[in-house]
Order: C-alpha cells, then sequence, then structure tokens
C-alpha cells in the first residue's frame, strides 16, 4: 500500500517518487489555482540541482496561467532537471503552439518520466 500525503491544495498534491519530486497537478489550472501552486512550485525548485516532474495527468482545464507555471519552473531549474507529464490534447495542443513542447518535451507517463535517462529528451 503506498501512502499519499493530504493535497497542499486542491489543485496539487507533492510528493517524493524514486528520487524525483512530483507535482501533482489537479482539476482546473487557472490564475486562482496558480496562485496556491507558485508558492509549493517556488520551494520545490529551490535547489538547481532538483529533479522535479510536473504531472498534468490530473488537469480538466490549462490557460495562460499554467503555461507560466511551467515557464517560472523551467527557468528555475534552467540545467534541465524538469520533466513534464502530459497527454490531454487540448493541453499538448497549447504546449505546442506556445512553443514549450520544444523545451519541456511531454512524456506519456509519469513512469515514463520518472524512468527515463535524465539526458534524454522526452517525445514530442
Amino acid at each position: 500500500m503506498r501512502f499519499e500525503p493530504p493535497p497542499l491544495t486542491r489543485h496539487l498534491r507533492v510528493r517524493r517518487d524514486r528520487g524525483h519530486t512530483v507535482l501533482e497537478f489537479h482539476g482546473e489550472i487557472d490564475i486562482a489555482a496558480a496562485t496556491e501552486i507558485t508558492p509549493h512550485l517556488d520551494l520545490a525548485t529551490t535547489e538547481p540541482d532538483a529533479r522535479v516532474v510536473v504531472d498534468l495527468t490530473h488537469v480538466t482545464f490549462f490557460d495562460l496561467s499554467g503555461l507560466r507555471l511551467l515557464y517560472r519552473a523551467r527557468h528555475r531549474l534552467a540545467d534541465g532537471r524538469l520533466q513534464l507529464v502530459c497527454v490531454h490534447p487540448l493541453t499538448l495542443r497549447m504546449l505546442r503552439i506556445t512553443g514549450l513542447t520544444r523545451l519541456l518535451p511531454p512524456w506519456p507517463s509519469l513512469d515514463a518520466a520518472l524512468t527515463a535517462p535524465e539526458s534524454k529528451p522526452g517525445p514530442v
């Protein structure tokens, strides 16, 4: 049985898995959700050598505020130790249109992101 810590906010769960900090976003990621998530994202990305995965699997809506969160995390972890999990077609489309998939290629599952070699980017 796996222990899941309680959510930090209704939009975010944070846990450790295989040496990574997993930020699991939930529900609608809009400006209100981003305001709740930002302090936790900043804490997870404080160390420049942190290994972080942002999991968007449970996201039902994702707007510009969500994109800002991803760009913020990417900027704070500029050495490429940030990985993204995303399979939702509309969210993927937004990531492609904005060019974020070139900086942060999405993985199709959390397991794929966690087991990927660190030097290998995710599939586009």
